[in-house]
C-alpha cells in the first residue's frame, strides 16, 4: 500500500473497526538455507520453501484491503542447521520494509535474527492456518512473524496503529507457551519470540511505538517536502529512544532498532550541520556504545565530489 493510501487504512481501521475487502497483505520472499545439513535429500528444504512462501504470501492476515502494489515487502530467511527425525533447529532473520512517501526509497522496519528456531516438518506437508489453535510450531512461527510485519508497518503509518495485530501475536505466543515449544516462554530469554512483543506492548518500552510512527510517518516521509523539518523530527524520535534506553536498557528492541535503522541514520545526517551531528551522536552513543565505528561516520563532514 503507498505510503499515504496505507495511513488512510490504517486510520480508518483503528477508529471505525471497519473490515474491508479480501486480499492478501505480504509479499514475503522466503529462503531456505540447508548448506549445514550433509547426505540427506535437499528436497524437503525446496518444498518447505515453497510451503511458506504460499503460506505467507495467501493468507488472509487481517481485515484491511491492500491491491497488489500496496502489499507489505518482507524477507524470511531460514538457515538450517540441524535436522533429523523430521525435526529442523536453526535461525531465521526476517526483514520488512516500507515505501517512503513521495519518493523512491524504501526504509527498513523490521530486521531480527530469531535463533531460537526449531519445528517438525515432513516433506510435502501442508501448513494450516488457525487463530485459534496451535497447529504447529512452524505456523505459530510464521503466524506471529507476520503479525509482527504488520503490527510495525501500521504502527508506521498511524499512531497506534499496529493494536489489532499485537493482539494477535499475543494470542499466538499464548497458545504457544501453552504448548510448551521452544523460543516463547516468557522471561526466559531477552530476546526470544516472547521478548520481541513485550517490546512493543509493555508500558516501559512503549515509546518505541511512538518512534515508530514519528521517524517514518513525521520524518521520511515529510523530507521530501522539508528535508531540514523531516530530519528535524528524526532527531527528536532519538530522545525518546534515549529515553527507552534509561528505563529499559536490555530490552530487544533496542538492538533491533540498531540492525534496522542506524547504517539509514547515517545517510540522514550526511547534509546536516554539525551541531546536529553532534547531537545526534551524543544521543546514540550511550545506547550503542559497540558501534562507536559506525557511529562516527555521522560526525563525518559531507563532501560533495
Amino acid at each position: 500500500m503507498g505510503g499515504k493510501g496505507r495511513y488512510i487504512v490504517a486510520l480508518v481501521a483503528v477508529l471505525a473497526g471497519m473490515a474491508f475487502g479480501r486480499a492478501q497483505e505480504l509479499k514475503c520472499d522466503v529462503e531456505i538455507n540447508s548448506q549445514q545439513i550433509q547426505n540427506t535429500s535437499k528436497e524437503v528444504f525446496t518444498t518447505l520453501q515453497q510451503a511458506i512462501a504460499d503460506y505467507m504470501n495467501t493468507t488472509k492476515w487481517t481485515d484491511a484491503q491492500f491491491s497488489a502494489n500496496e502489499k507489505i515487502e518482507c524477507r524470511m530467511y531460514f538457515t538450517i542447521k540441524t535436522y533429523a527425525d523430521n525435526v529442523m533447529s536453526g535461525d531465521l532473520q526476517v526483514q520488512s520494509s516500507r515505501p517512503v512517501y513521495n519518493s523512491s526509497y524504501t526504509t527498513t522496519v523490521l530486521n531480527f535474527k530469531d535463533t531460537k528456531i526449531e519445528f517438525t516438518y515432513q516433506e510435502n506437508e501442508p501448513l494450516v492456518y488457525s487463530e485459534t489453535t496451535m497447529e504447529s510450531n512452524l505456523t505459530a512461527i510464521l503466524n506471529f512473524y507476520a503479525f509482527m510485519i504488520i503490527g510495525l508497518d501500521f504502527d508506521t503509518f498511524s499512531p497506534k496503529g499496529g493494536d489489532p495485530y499485537y493482539e494477535k501475536a499475543a494470542n499466538v505466543v499464548r497458545l504457544a507457551q501453552s504448548a510448551g515449544e521452544s523460543g516463547w516462554k516468557a522471561f526466559e530469554d531477552t530476546k526470544n519470540r516472547s521478548a520481541v512483543l513485550s517490546a512493543f506492548t509493555e508500558g516501559n518500552t512503549a515509546g518505541m511505538r511512538e518512534i515508530l510512527y514519528d521517524y517514518h510517518r513525521r520524518g521520511l516521509d515529510e523530507m521530501a517536502l522539508s528535508m531540514d523539518k523531516g530530519r528535524a523530527v528524526v532527531t527528536k524520535t532519538m530522545e525518546t529512544l534515549k529515553k527507552v534506553h534509561e528505563i529499559a536498557p536490555m530490552s530487544v528492541c533496542l538492538s533491533m532498532w540498531k540492525d534496522a535503522k542506524l547504517d539509514e541514520m547515517v545517510n540522514i545526517y550526511s547534509k546536516a550541520g554539525m551541531p546536529e551531528k553532534v547531537k545526534v551522536y551524543d544521543l546514540l552513543y550511550p545506547i550503542y556504545p559497540t558501534e562507536q565505528t559506525r557511529l562516527m561516520k555521522i560526525k563525518e563532514e559531507y563532501k560533495d565530489f
